[in-house]
C-alpha cells in the first residue's frame, strides 16, 4: 500500500508540471486568489528555497540514496509503524517527482505561489516531502512521550 501511495504522489506531481510546461509559458502568474494564491510557472535548479542552485548531480546522487534508505526501511517497517510508513512514502513519492524532473531537464518544475507571504514556488513533491517530514517529526514526538510516560 505505501508503494501505491508513493506512487500516487509522483503520478500527480508529474501530470500537474506536465501541465504547467505544456499550458502556461514560463514565468506566467495566474491568480487563483488574487493577491493570495497565484499558479506561476517556475523552473528551480537548486533545493528547497532555491538553495544550491546548478548542482544538478549532487542532488541525484542524494536522491538515489535517500530513495534506496526510505525503500529499505519500508521494507523493514512494513505495516508495524503506520504513521513512519506513510510518512517515508510521501517522502519517496516527493523525492522521485523532483528525480525525475532533475534526470530529465535539470531543473524542477515549481508553481504553487502562496504570494500573500512571498513564500517560495513550490510543487506537488515538495508538498508531500514537507508532509512526510512532520509527520516523523511528530512521530519522534510521540514517541519520545510515550518513553517518558
Amino acid at each position: 500500500m505505501y508503494f501505491l501511495i508513493a506512487a500516487a504522489i509522483v503520478t500527480l506531481d508529474q501530470w500537474t508540471k506536465n501541465l504547467v510546461v505544456t499550458r502556461m509559458e514560463l514565468g506566467q502568474s495566474i491568480p487563483l486568489i488574487p493577491d493570495v494564491f497565484h499558479l506561476t510557472s517556475h523552473r528551480n535548479m537548486g533545493a528547497a528555497f532555491g538553495i544550491l542552485q546548478n548542482q544538478r548531480w549532487l542532488f541525484v546522487i542524494i536522491t538515489i540514496a535517500v530513495v534506496i534508505g526510505i525503500l529499505v526501511s519500508l521494507v523493514r517497517i512494513g505495516k508495524r509503524q503506520p504513521r513512519v510508513s506513510l510518512a517515508l512514502s510521501l517522502v519517496l513519492g516527493g523525492a522521485i517527482g523532483n528525480f525525475i524532473d532533475r534526470v530529465s531537464t535539470g531543473q524542477v518544475v515549481d508553481f504553487l505561489d502562496f504570494t500573500l507571504i512571498n513564500f517560495p514556488i513550490f510543487n506537488v513533491a515538495d508538498m508531500a516531502i514537507t508532509i512526510g517530514v512532520a509527520l516523523l517529526l511528530l512521530d519522534v514526538l510521540l514517541e519520545g512521550r510515550r518513553k517518558t510516560e
